[in-house]
């Protein structure tokens, strides 16, 4: 019978800078994080509690754990520790504003025309951006589940994906959706705790893993794409490749949203257009047009 792994006290494991050089080696190849030595102390102070968690004594050996066979729900606890998971429903407001206002109107036209309508929440953490898109949408188009619009969410993290699929989430963060919105697509629960989002909008949503730095599986293109607060943890250089991948893989007149505090820059500027604050347009025939 395997006994359970020994306590390890988390103020007693050594943490050298070659330590921290390899997680940033490994982080920066399987996710594109960018690992500053300044996050010398954050990285140590997330990731012994991994070590703890495991049994594991110390930094190199743990390092061996993650490259060994079956271990990828370790590497996805590497992630969440490296990363924030920080979202809310309708999250930076103007953004949802600039899509009903001015780019919805036209997505409508086309696909009650019979063409397809696609928007893409690239980095969906819980779910509360897709699920505030869904709103958006069914506000303005409450048929949308017969017609050919879909909105795809996707995140690297597979028990966050797993947590945005089933839409449950603390009471607190209704305070974000508009009244009339709880009203049509939100219940909360007995107990007043928490509350689920309705089977409306998880209709309109497909929820998948996807490692943004790898290989992307789409064989059509996007009218919307919202991808905010994600490439903060990317170098410039690969900052600047995805934003030209999103533009590639977005409708001429389509519209990419980003985070407060990014900003587009590279090859991506030759085609994008600033349309508002951290909203860009591609260049190419009006919103109205038919697709590529």
């Amino acid at each position: 019978m395997n006994s359970a792994p020994a306590a390890v006290k988390v103020q007693d494991i050594p943490f050298s800078n070659e330590d921290f050089r390899s997680l940033a080696t490994l982080a920066k190849s399987q996710f594109g994080l960018d690992l500053a030595e300044s996050k010398k102390p954050l990285v140590y102070s997330r990731l012994s509690k991994r070590l703890k968690a495991r049994g594991v004594s110390c930094f190199p050996d743990y390092l061996s754990l993650l490259g060994k066979p079956g271990e990828d729900a370790e590497k996805f606890e590497l992630i969440s520790a490296l990363t924030t998971n920080v979202t809310s429903f309708f999250r930076e407001n103007h953004h949802f504003d600039t899509l009903r206002d001015e780019y919805l109107p036209a997505i409508i036209a086309r696909v009650q025309k019979g063409d397809r309508g696609r928007i893409w929440s690239a980095g969906c953490s819980a779910g509360p951006e897709p699920y505030s898109l869904a709103m958006t949408v069914l506000d303005k188009l409450p048929n949308a589940h017969n017609l050919d619009l879909k909105i795809l969410a996707t995140d690297i993290d597979p028990k966050i994906v797993e947590k945005a699929r089933k839409g449950t989430y603390n009471v607190e963060e209704l305070k974000g959706i508009p009244q009339s919105f709880q009203n049509k697509w939100t219940k909360t629960d007995s107990a007043g705790q928490t509350f689920d989002v309705s089977d409306d909008l998880k209709r309109l949503i497909t929820f998948n893993e996807l490692n943004l730095i790898s290989d992307w599986p789409f064989s059509g293109k996007f009218d919307v794409i919202f991808c905010r607060n994600v490439a903060i943890y990317f170098d410039q250089p690969t900052q600047q490749k995805l934003w030209k991948r999103f533009c590639d893989l977005l409708v001429p007149g389509g519209l990419l949203f980003i985070g407060h505090s990014e900003r587009i820059t590279g090859p991506a500027m030759d085609q994008l257009e600033g349309i508002g604050i951290t909203s860009y347009r591609k260049g190419g025939i009006p919103a109205a047009g038919t697709q590529e």
